[in-house]
């Protein structure tokens, strides 16, 4: 198997490096591993592209690019030059670190990689690491994804169906935050949304009297809707929701057929 890894975190995170080591293992002793991630983080990207002027790459080790750009252009530039020759089977997006549960997702690169992959026609996997007392303090506060992280993703490849469609799927896989041992199971789940968080700002005031804003998170304890991705989590359990790129409201179609002349 040829898979394809990149992330928001940049070249040099940690997660990254989790997650070569995930790939190696699934990509077999015939497969091959592909890197190619941000330069520097790009966290909250989503799935923007560098539209109006050209990406630097720069081939860092056999195999492995960082690119000045998002994840969405790390795929872009990974399937039409550094693998045009030998696309890839699959693509993982990750490991994040911190949770893409909820509205995290919306703002996500690390779901942006993946979805630009699923839009160019290859199978994708976006991976997150939910940060809380019970893990951040480890040695690795990665551990629940490295040790689980293989066995969900031969799960998804086993289960997901063959398709062919506008909008392929991809998929979302949030790890909760505690150690591999406190990893219940694997629930299927929705994307949540967690009651009253939403990102702000924080006014910064520098010494030559410019005003600054920092942009901030909410708070990620906060209990999600019963089984959603971010309630599961919460339970100790690994995520995995289905997503497509499609953003029309489906469920309003039929009950605005008003606005049709």
């Amino acid at each position: 198997m040829r898979i394809l890894i990149t992330n928001d975190d940049g070249i040099a995170a940690p997660g990254l490096e989790v997650l070569h080591r995930i790939a190696t293992d699934l990509a077999g002793p015939d497969g091959e591993v592909w890197t190619v991630a941000p330069a520097f983080e790009q966290s909250g990207v989503a799935h923007c592209i560098n539209y109006v002027h050209p990406t630097m790459m720069s081939e860092i080790g056999e195999r492995r690019f960082a690119a000045e750009g998002s994840p969405a252009d790390c795929v872009l530039i990974a399937v039409h030059e550094a693998m045009k020759d030998s696309p890839p089977d699959l693509v993982l997006s990750g490991v994040n670190r911190g949770n893409n549960s909820a509205e995290n997702t919306l703002y996500s690169g690390t779901i942006g990689g993946a979805m630009e992959a699923a839009l160019q026609g290859f199978p994708a996997i976006a991976l997150s690491q939910y940060y809380g007392p019970a893990n951040r303090d480890l040695v690795n506060p990665f551990e629940a994804s490295a040790h689980h992280a293989g066995d969900v993703i031969r799960r998804i490849l086993d289960s997901s169906p063959s398709e062919s469609v506008d909008y392929p799927l991809f998929y979302n896989v949030n790890f909760p935050p505690v150690p591999a041992t406190g990893v219940k199971g694997v629930r299927l789940a929705k994307q949540g949304r967690r009651p009253g968080v939403v990102f702000g700002t924080e006014p910064h005031l520098s010494p030559s009297g410019r005003r600054f804003a920092w942009i901030r998170g909410g708070d990620q304890q906060v209990p999600a809707s019963p089984g959603s991705d971010a309630a599961v989590n919460l339970e100790g359990y690994v995520s995995v929701t289905p997503m497509r790129a499609d953003l029309t409201a489906h469920d309003m179609m039929e009950h605005l057929t008003g606005i049709d002349t």
